[in-house]
């Protein structure tokens, strides 16, 4: 399946959803049709209960550039339509291609080679998991334009790193190597082949309880830098959720006395 002339492809199978970024030429640089091909997939995903991971991966030599400056700037009416917020919601067209991953419920793996800079990097962190290379390169690269990063980055890098090394990377724009990225707390596992290691990762989510599974992402980001309070009332809303529900009892059977009992489709979360 495929979503605005190629630029984002979509397969899923047995419950995983693998998203593609397809600009290769352009080492999957962000222009508008790309940025509204990655919303448009996004919240597709978020409404399909049957997929239990999604894997999120660049085509050709690059996961992803950043923004196609060029392109962009050619229409200034381009980045009235990335920057206004319509209605009320808290995110814009710029920050939805980032910020919606984690709205999905269904975990995201992002697979990164190459090239992950500014957007791109953006994008991975709204993935829940960053499988990388170890000759990636990376870059909150926004400052080398005069710019800031504003793709939801200012939610995404404070649950990662100091607030003293996200200011350091995002004023000096400097490029950083996936071991450097590993060492610092930015990717899960650096690996010789990452999107070999994601999709054996995604099975083994996709065998657990997708209610336990979505309710473990929605409990996190929603408690990672939330006051105590907050945190020990979403545990509690969240396990009256799936508690005795058919996926919770189907674990139950699955660790007794019926390891091959199917879990059914996630609940809504």
């Amino acid at each position: 399946m495929s979503a605005d002339n190629e630029r984002v492809l979509l397969d899923i199978e047995q419950g995983i959803a693998t998203v593609t970024l397809n600009r290769p030429d352009k080492y999957n640089g962000l222009d508008m049709p790309m940025f509204e091909a990655i919303t448009r997939v996004a919240r597709q995903l978020k409404k399909d209960r049957s997929v239990r991971v999604i894997i999120l991966k660049g085509a050709g030599e690059a996961f992803c550039s950043g923004l196609d400056v060029a392109k962009v700037s050619k229409n200034p009416m381009n980045f009235l339509k990335l920057l206004v917020k319509p209605g009320r919601k808290i995110s814009n067209l710029a920050q939805d291609v980032a910020y919606l991953w984690r709205d999905v419920p269904a975990p995201v793996i992002a697979v990164t080679h190459g090239y992950c800079f500014g957007g791109g990097f953006q994008i991975a962190l709204g993935a829940d998991f960053r499988f990388t290379t170890a000759d990636c390169e990376f870059s909150i690269m926004e400052s080398k334009w005069g710019l800031i990063p504003d793709m939801s980055l200012s939610v995404t890098l404070r649950e990662l790193i100091s607030i003293d090394l996200a200011k350091e990377l995002t004023m000096t724009a400097r490029r950083f190597t996936g071991q450097e990225a590993k060492a610092i707390g930015l990717v899960s596992r650096v690996c010789d082949d990452p999107l070999a290691e994601a999709q054996t990762f995604a099975r083994e989510l996709a065998s657990r309880s997708p209610d336990a599974v979505a309710a473990s992402k929605l409990l996190f980001n929603r408690t990672w830098t939330a006051p105590d309070k907050t945190a020990l009332d979403w545990e509690t809303r969240l396990q009256k959720k799936i508690l005795a529900r058919s996926n919770q009892r189907t674990a139950v059977a699955r660790n007794t006395n019926d390891p091959d009992r199917g879990y059914g489709d996630r609940r809504g979360f």
